[in-house]
């Protein structure tokens, strides 16, 4: 009996439209990462498991799909870690590699590995697929592109800035008009901490946090007491559940909240940084807005943390989102090399372009004329014409079969290809073409010339 196929959840096929559709966005947000003057690199699909283990956090690393090692893996198993039930040791043993969760740690060891090679500060951009071993839902999957674009070896404020500007540019480009830059600072998350008295606690404190949009300000509490962080302390944060404003009130009410943490004061020196610089140069359809309860629960941001929200009409999770990670590279023995970085959420984009109908119509648009295949004369003579319409920048197609016309005409009904080309024996005596316009059903007779011309004008 032959086996039903199917797909691993997560994971999807797409179409020829909607590969025409991803393509648009990936072309739109590469010519922008080109215009910033970033440079292309790529990585492997999976790296060893040293390399990316410990560096998103615990609840970061259980989402790292494991990949078992080729051969009898079982007779290099840790006897004692089966014996113990200790699935860390024992996937340790029994799995050296890893599909990459995400392009940033993969670009950290590629500086460290690379740095002779390297000119710093240096750009780079990369699009490549990641994968998650997350709960698959609306807008998010097991296995996904990311658009990540960072720099390395410069601490300059301006690349914060240059990065809001990048997600402008990119947003603007797709019409997607409306977006929110939202935008913290690790070092306002470290001076929370700070002043309440829990410094210990920092990541229990930021992941919590970062759960605020998905479970509400009882539920972040709530975790942070089962992390044994005390009432008196959630007494003193919690000004930032009800922060309103813009960015110049909330800017006020931080100092305040944070007048004793010197860390962070930074943050909010370097926040205003920001703000004061996309003031003198205004954004062209987004919003940068400061949202301290912004915390993206990843260990290896240190000072400004993005994340892009779509317009308001929409109703999706994040569509891009970044840092700044001053010692990512010291985990692979690269001291003092400081980076910064943003990553565009493909999938999700493309969700909100089509909800929205943002699509230009354009980019689905394929083959435009087909030639009608009549016999073997017939089509040697049509491909003669396909190959100069080719030359031209012209989409053609010759049907491949001798098939009935209605056929071939049903075909290019259903793949939507606006026009037709009949070179039948008539045609051919002539030195002639007859261009039919599938949705009128009007005719024209024209040589190879005018058939080429005329289909460059329409």
């Amino acid at each position: 009996m032959a086996q039903k196929p199917s797909i691993p959840k997560g994971t999807r096929d797409f179409s020829p439209e909607e590969v025409a559709k991803r393509n648009y966005i990936f072309e739109t947000i590469q010519s922008e990462f080109k215009r910033f003057g970033f440079q292309p690199i790529e990585t492997p699909s999976f790296e060893n498991s040293s390399t990316l283990m410990g560096k998103y956090g615990d609840e970061g690393d259980r989402l790292i799909f494991k990949i078992l090692n080729s051969g009898d893996f079982l007779k290099k198993a840790d006897k004692n870690a089966l014996a113990e039930n200790d699935s860390n040791k024992l996937t340790s043993s029994i799995s050296e590699k890893a599909l990459r969760y995400d392009l940033t740690v993969p670009f950290a060891r590629y500086v460290v590995q690379h740095q002779n090679e390297i000119e710093f500060p240096f750009k780079r951009y990369q699009i490549q697929p990641v994968w998650r071993a997350d709960r698959p839902q609306k807008g998010r999957f097991r296995e996904f592109f990311q658009c990540d674009a960072d720099v390395v070896g410069s601490k300059s404020l301006w690349q914060e800035v240059e990065f809001v500007q990048l997600y402008d540019a990119v947003f603007s480009k797709l019409q997607l008009n409306g977006v929110t830059i939202k935008i913290n600072n690790r070092k306002v998350l470290s001076g929370f901490a700070e002043v309440i008295g829990e410094q210990d606690k920092l990541i229990d404190f930021t992941v919590a946090l970062d759960k605020l949009d998905k479970i509400g300000e009882e539920g972040v509490k709530k975790e942070m007491r089962e992390k044994s962080i005390s009432e008196e302390a959630l007494d003193k944060i919690q000004p930032i559940f009800n922060l309103k404003g813009d960015f110049a009130k909330k800017i006020e009410v931080l100092k305040r909240i944070l007048e004793g943490s010197e860390i962070g004061q930074r943050g909010i020196e370097e926040l205003q940084f920001i703000q004061n610089a996309i003031e003198a140069m205004p954004l062209k359809t987004a919003k940068l807005d400061l949202d301290v309860t912004l915390a993206r629960g990843l260990n290896y941001y240190t000072g400004a943390i993005y994340e892009v929200a779509a317009p308001d009409k929409v109703k999706m999770g994040s569509i891009g989102g970044g840092g700044r990670y001053d010692d990512l590279t010291g985990i692979f023995g690269l001291k003092n090399m400081s980076g910064i970085g943003i990553s565009f959420g493909l999938d999700r984009i493309y969700l909100v372009i089509e909800e929205l109908d943002l699509f230009p119509k354009t980019v689905t648009e394929n083959t435009k004329v087909l030639f009608i295949n009549f016999g073997e004369s017939e089509a040697l003579y049509a491909m003669k014409a396909v190959s100069a319409l080719r030359r031209e920048g012209i989409v053609a197609e010759l049907y491949p079969d001798s098939a009935k016309m209605g056929k071939q005409m049903k075909y290019a009904d259903k793949r939507e290809i606006p026009y037709t080309v009949l070179a039948g024996e008539e045609e051919m005596n002539n030195e002639k073409f007859t261009l039919k316009y599938m949705k009128s059903g009007d005719q024209l007779s024209l040589n190879l010339e005018e058939l080429v011309k005329k289909l460059e004008m329409i």
